[in-house]
């Protein structure tokens, strides 16, 4: 029998309907016979008593004051986070630093031509203003109150305004916005497609083969000869993990050679990096420094550099970590087998880990794109065309094959794609390993993000301009160029922030002025959730984090469009390489293993060249030393309001998910635009 309330239940006992009471949580039962009494909680009818009224009245009572008190506290945090936000904006403000700063502003780059996206969005933003104090007065006829003939005058504008708009606006809004639609709509399909891929990929199980190496480390015996470098400059906060994991990598000792190559123009962490490799020479460690007096074409005049060493010619492979990558002693074991019996395959790459993913929101979202951009993007394209993107670091190439691809290129800001796309054309086969990790670092810091954002953006944009005759020259099959012009290139590196930017942050708030160009609402919501819900399954902790994903993905694509133009036409910001800033945060299982794991002479892995946590703890608060100050960002602030005012303007046309869609969009601007999303800085 279900119960009447509480703990009272009514039960048959021998044909007698009888009230029975769980005393406790074992459920003993007390049967209760006999004629109505008031005093019993429930008579035969099961009727309440008045005691079981107040007693099931004070713990409604209960019950309430309970949920009050959780409501206050959630007041009392809101209120507080508040306040602490009033506070943050109000740093911002009073600071003035923006990043029309000279600080921030990339060498040689012409400030007009800079502030010219900015210009427009700010003619747009003031036009829209406009606009809508016009609407809103011929709304609630604000002219016709105490004007005169004023009316006259403005009804024949407001008549004249839906006439062009009608006309002259609606129809190439309408034809950009239908355009746009369907470039969406084939990047969500490709989307589908690779995570479809990627499902028959764990469904079948398929996964890249090696072959074994022959267990004989002291001999060498079958163990090829792997050259590992190092770029680094002026990151102090992380040279000491790369060095000692490179050095610590399990394979024979005199197999594989450590190059640091240390492009530091700051004397204190030169010196700081070649007393690092000094310590690990003399505990046996097979390293050198070196050191470049013209430091031209960034990291990739850095490797071109290094390759040009005589000693290079004696080994058979490279691989390359990026000075805040941590590898695993097997990473070599793991990775060096799948070139033996395939003289074809050129790269293999190991997927990114991430050691600060939680460290903030900026982290956390970062890691959804990553996630999807190795588990689906970078696997799927291994397994079934044997060509991806090399990442830059955390693989290993085949000397041969950069050798006949040309070897390191300073023409672009994406060397690594630079090599890949050239190494793909000389029938090169690509291996991706989804189970090979390799730790580093996400950018904490918006000012960080997105300038390696900037530079990941416009560089592809500057390679298609140079490799496009190439590829169609080039022997490989049509199939093959076709994927690389029209998917690696215009679909993922063009179309993606073109659209994403003009849909979302022009055309959606032009139709609000515009109500005669239509923007569906399944354009709006229902299919960037849907690819929001793609990007996000293989992170799937990362589920919370659904809707400030999709609009933080949005609010990125004026700096990736931007990054896009400066590339597609040669802009000055297009050939600015800045180093991403690093924290040196690594956990701190890492560092207490490498310290507790003290080795023999052969062994390497000693507590003199282990990173000290005192001598950590030590340099970064010498680099907290040099200013670092959040910044509000302009463009990002000027479509803050361009989107809060369309919203506005929405609610005249009762347009229920565009002004939802409007006003949490312009609210995720305005957090990006006053740099509260990622690392604060007191």
């Amino acid at each position: 029998m279900a119960p009447l309330f509480g703990w009272w239940q009514r039960e048959t006992h021998r044909g007698t309907p009888v009230i029975v009471k769980m005393e406790n949580p074992n459920w003993s039962i007390a049967e209760i016979e006999g004629e109505d009494d008031e005093e019993e909680l429930v008579a035969r009818d099961g009727s309440l008593s008045s005691r079981a009224r107040k007693k099931n009245a004070k713990q409604i009572t209960w019950v309430l004051l309970l949920k009050a008190h959780r409501a206050a506290g959630c007041l009392t945090g809101l209120a507080s986070a508040m306040v602490s936000l009033g506070s943050a904006v109000k740093r911002r403000v009073r600071s003035g630093r923006t990043d029309a700063d000279p600080a921030s502003v990339p060498r040689g780059e012409n400030p007009v031509v800079r502030s010219r996206i900015y210009g427009c969005i700010k003619a747009f933003l003031v036009l829209s203003m406009l606009l809508l104090f016009f609407e809103v007065a011929y709304y609630f006829n604000l002219w016709r109150v105490g004007m005169g003939g004023v009316h006259v005058l403005m009804d024949q504008v407001h008549e004249g305004w839906l006439k062009l708009r009608a006309e002259y606006i609606a129809p190439p809004l309408q034809f950009l916005s239908d355009a746009c639609t369907v470039m969406f709509l084939i990047q969500t399909l490709d989307r589908v497609l690779l995570c479809l891929g990627c499902l028959w990929i764990k469904l079948k199980g398929i996964k890249p083969v090696a072959k074994a190496l022959e267990k004989d480390p002291e001999s060498g015996s079958d163990y090829p000869m792997v050259l590992v470098q190092i770029p680094m400059c002026n990151e102090r906060e992380v040279y000491q993990q790369s060095i000692a994991a490179c050095c610590n990598l399990d394979w024979p000792k005199s197999n594989f050679l450590v190059q640091v190559l240390d492009d530091s123009d700051d004397p204190t962490t030169q010196t700081l990096i070649r007393e690092e490799v000094e310590k690990w020479q003399k505990n046996g460690a097979r390293i050198i420094y070196r050191h470049r007096v013209i430091r031209e074409g960034y990291k990739a005049g850095n490797l071109k550099s290094a390759m040009s060493c005589s000693y290079v010619k004696d080994y058979e492979f490279v691989a390359i970590f990026d000075a805040d990558f941590q590898p695993m002693p097997d990473f070599l074991k793991r990775t060096v087998p799948h070139f033996k019996g395939n003289d074809e395959v050129g790269l293999v790459q190991a997927r990114w880990s991430f050691v600060n993913k939680d460290e903030n929101l900026l982290t956390r979202l970062q890691n959804i794109n990553l996630c999807f951009h190795f588990e689906v993007e970078q696997q799927v394209n291994g397994i079934f065309i044997n060509f991806f993107g090399f990442n830059g670091t955390a693989g290993v190439w085949r000397r041969k094959a950069l050798e006949e691809s040309g070897g390191w290129m300073e023409r672009t800001t994406v060397e690594d794609m630079d090599i890949a796309v050239r190494a793909h054309l000389h029938g090169w086969k690509f291996v991706f390993l989804n189970d090979v990790e390799c730790q580093c670092e996400l950018p904490e810091s918006y000012e960080a993000y997105r300038k390696q954002q900037h530079r990941w953006h416009s560089g592809p944009m500057q390679l298609f301009r140079l490799c496009l005759p190439d590829i169609i020259k080039s022997k490989i099959g049509m199939g093959k160029k076709a994927n690389l012009i029209f998917l690696f290139f215009l679909l993922r590196k063009l179309i993606l922030p073109f659209y994403s930017f003009t849909l979302f942050c022009i055309i959606l708030p032009m139709t609000m002025f515009v109500p005669e160009a239509e923007l569906p609402a399944w354009v709006v919501c229902y299919v960037p959730a849907f690819t929001s819900l793609l990007n996000i399954l293989p992170a799937p902790g990362s589920f919370p984090f659904i809707i400030p994903y999709l609009l933080f993905e949005n609010t990125m694509s004026v700096t990736k469009f931007n990054a896009m133009i400066s590339g597609l036409f040669q802009l000055p910001s297009a050939h600015e390489w800045v180093v991403t800033k690093k924290s040196g945060r690594s956990s701190e299982g890492d560092l207490v293993s490498f310290a507790l794991s003290k080795k023999d002479d052969s062994g390497l892995r000693v507590g003199g060249s282990v990173p000290n946590l005192n001598d950590l703890v030590k340099e970064e608060k010498k680099t907290n030393k040099k200013k670092k100050h959040n910044r509000i960002y302009s463009k990002e602030l000027a479509l803050a309001f361009l989107l809060l005012t369309a919203a506005a303007r929405s609610l005249l046309s009762k347009q229920g998910i565009h002004f939802y869609f409007l006003l949490f969009q312009g609210i995720s601007f305005l957090l990006v635009g006053l740099d509260l999303i990622g690392e604060q800085v007191s």
